[in-house]
């Protein structure tokens, strides 16, 4: 028997406890990213505290020490996901968080700038509980209901990314850099217990065994749809990603007091972030009703059509509008990512593949400041919006083009289901027939 043969011999539609496990895997995922994050604000200053004095080497070390984390992480993200393919996703999320709680706290205790570094990469190493966190809602869910669950945590994720960098900027006053960090290992800590003990994951011996036998990539029968979310993944964060560098910059040619320029900086910043905050479980829950294929594309379309007018915008206001709207398009695309690949692949195989979907983004989300940066110097700032925005609706063409199109589970999830329910009735069989049609003919019989 194939892997996928047993992966269709022991389906469900879902495991009991999916809304229990959503729930631990939203605080958790929300309390990690907040703990990851919170460092930004006065990374800088913690450099210079260990001992970097120099301006331009304490920007350059902050850079490193703050890229280690992605590019650990990009290497590992498969192999942890292949990992809780065969020994469950629950003990990943278990070594993440007290992999997470260890390096972090010990960040309060580093010496020197390479401790800090090192500590990083660990992190980025050991860690992962957010991603891991989508593996299992992807895979634990019932998949009619699997994108809304995903949208829940996105927004979760990125609510973290949000909140962390304020309590990073108000901590450090009170308690001190080494305390802030001390306090995040602390709140991690509180979720690696009720990961622990709250999250339960049905065993499946015969995923187990269908995954060590299978070889991941190889036991996808049709790869379009899954390369086709691997490079959705990478430009979704190369698109968000490659207007950082210049966000400032480009706020200072709009806003004529000096002093307020890093203030609507960081509310441009955030816009985009809210967008996707309140759209990305109401893109789920579309996106399990009419399919995941048509909100990916036009999510895509949408954001590159916004990305023009924000390269000819002439004040500040009309930039943070048009970015929360475009944050607002793509909050729905990492959720329908994940459960474009979860309905494409067979169950032994979606921790990994999930994985390489994380390492495409994290590529995504190291390329895209990289790039944005070199073309806003050396071409314009202009430049960087309109070149961004031709990706993206080159992106939502080639969406289109390979989706799906004879019906299957990855364009009407609903409609695989009640196919899947009439395939089991026998043939000739009728429907049963419903309450008030039974009691319908009750009474016409006793009239008789």
């Amino acid at each position: 028997m194939t892997d996928t043969q047993m992966d269709a011999a022991s389906a469900r539609p879902g495991s009991i406890y999916w809304k229990r496990n959503l729930t631990i895997s939203l605080i958790g995922s929300f309390t990690t990213i907040v703990a990851m994050t919170l460092l930004l604000p006065f990374l800088p200053l913690y450099v210079e505290e260990l001992g970097v004095s120099d301006h331009a080497a304490i920007v350059q070390w902050s850079g490193i020490a703050y890229g280690a984390t992605f590019f650990a992480a990009a290497l590992v993200a498969p192999l942890w996901g292949r990992l809780g393919d065969i020994y469950g996703r629950k003990l990943m999320l278990v070594r993440a968080s007290l992999g997470m709680t260890l390096a972090i706290s010990l960040m309060g205790m580093a010496g020197n700038v390479w401790q800090l570094v090192a500590l990083r990469l660990f992190v980025g190493l050991a860690g992962g509980y957010a991603s891991g966190s989508m593996v299992l809602v992807a895979t634990q869910t019932p998949k009619d209901r699997s994108a809304w669950a995903l949208g829940v945590l996105s927004s979760g994720i990125m609510a973290g990314n949000l909140v962390g960098p304020l309590i990073g900027g108000a901590l450090p006053p009170i308690i001190g850099i080494r305390g802030t960090f001390l306090a995040a290992g602390g709140m991690i800590f509180l979720a690696f217990l009720a990961t622990a003990f709250l999250i339960k994951e049905e065993k499946s011996p015969a995923r187990k065994q269908a995954a060590k036998a299978s070889g991941g990539w190889k036991s996808i029968t049709d790869k379009r749809p899954v390369i086709a979310m691997l490079a959705t993944g990478m430009l979704l964060m190369f698109a968000n990603m490659s207007i950082e560098p210049i966000i400032t910059v480009y706020v200072a040619q709009l806003v004529p007091v000096e002093s307020q320029v890093t203030m609507i900086s960081g509310v441009v910043m955030s816009a985009a972030a809210l967008g996707s905050i309140l759209s990305a479980s109401w893109l789920g829950k579309l996106a399990d009703r009419i399919g995941h294929w048509p909100v990916i594309s036009g999510a895509l379309a949408v954001a590159g059509l916004l990305l023009i007018p924000q390269a000819f915008v002439t004040s500040s206001w009309q930039l943070i509008i048009l970015r929360f709207l475009m944050g607002a398009a793509l909050g729905g695309l990492l959720p329908c990512i994940a459960a474009v690949i979860r309905h494409n692949v067979p169950d032994s195989a979606a921790g990994s593949i999930l994985g390489l979907s994380i390492s495409s983004q994290y590529v995504g989300q190291v390329a895209g400041p990289i790039l944005g940066g070199f073309v806003g110097g050396h071409i314009g700032m202009r430049a960087v919006f309109l070149g961004t925005s031709v990706l993206l609706l080159g992106g939502a063409a080639y969406a289109w083009i390979v989706r799906p199109r004879d019906g299957r589970l990855e364009t009407r999830p609903k409609d695989y289901w009640r196919s899947r329910r009439s395939a089991r009735r026998p043939t000739g069989q009728s429907l049963p027939a419903s309450r008030g049609c039974r009691r319908r003919g009750r009474g016409r019989r006793a009239n008789a």
